[in-house]
């Protein structure tokens, strides 16, 4: 009889803390990535288990700390935030996926490249890298490590879903987060429907400017 080789964990826990934030009290779980080195943070309310509402979010410097209105990274962050502290859940905030996983200068030279015509995922190619470098298999780990199996994903993107159900975590559905649309982003959001696969509305509603 063989035994099962042991499946080797992609992240290690560190340390849990309350933090007090603008959008409620969280539970902030840190774990350092065995295969990037990098850091990500667990923001959990209440008890979650499966079935539980779960976002998977990239880190994203310029959106959330400049507020740049390219993208819609820091009003999904805050509207997400928002949503778990109402209903109880999950925040895995993912550090060293900035630019899909291209890296801070990276996406700047991406941002030029789209001033000069190009769009997302054509100036990412552009400069010889990957439309979307990101890996989920640290997000998995987190999940079970918090005893989580099954969620309700928080997000319109179908890869995420597929790379959660891959590493073995059931996405029993795609629960919408459509925030911080603008006319500064909206061909950004254009190229995430029509040729990436997010699951965004035909006619997106410029009305309102992220902030």
């Amino acid at each position: 009889m063989t035994d099962t080789p042991a499946v080797r964990p992609h992240v290690t826990f560190e340390v849990e803390t309350t933090v007090p934030t603008t959008h409620g009290t969280f539970r902030m779980r840190a774990y350092r990535d065995l295969d990037t080195g990098a850091d990500h943070v667990a923001i959990v309310s209440g008890q979650p288990t499966d079935g539980a509402l779960v976002r998977v979010h990239s880190e994203c410097l310029t959106g959330e700390a400049f507020g740049s209105l390219k993208c819609e990274c820091g009003p999904q962050l805050d509207a997400a935030l928002d949503t778990i502290h109402n209903h109880g859940g999950v925040v895995i905030y993912l550090r060293g996926h900035e630019g899909r996983g291209i890296g801070l200068i990276n996406k700047l030279r991406a941002y030029k490249l789209q001033e000069e015509g190009l769009d997302t995922l054509d100036a990412n190619l552009a400069l010889g890298l990957p439309a979307d470098a990101r890996e989920y298999v640290a997000a998995a780990d987190i999940l079970r490590d918090l005893g989580i199996e099954s969620v309700r994903l928080l997000s319109n993107n179908p890869d995420k879903r597929n790379q959660l159900t891959a590493h073995g975590i059931e996405v029993a559905e795609l629960v919408p987060l459509v925030v911080g649309v603008g006319t500064f982003n909206e061909s950004y959001l254009d190229t995430k429907r029509d040729r990436m696969g997010h699951q965004l509305p035909d006619h997106l509603d410029t009305g309102y400017e992220a902030s």
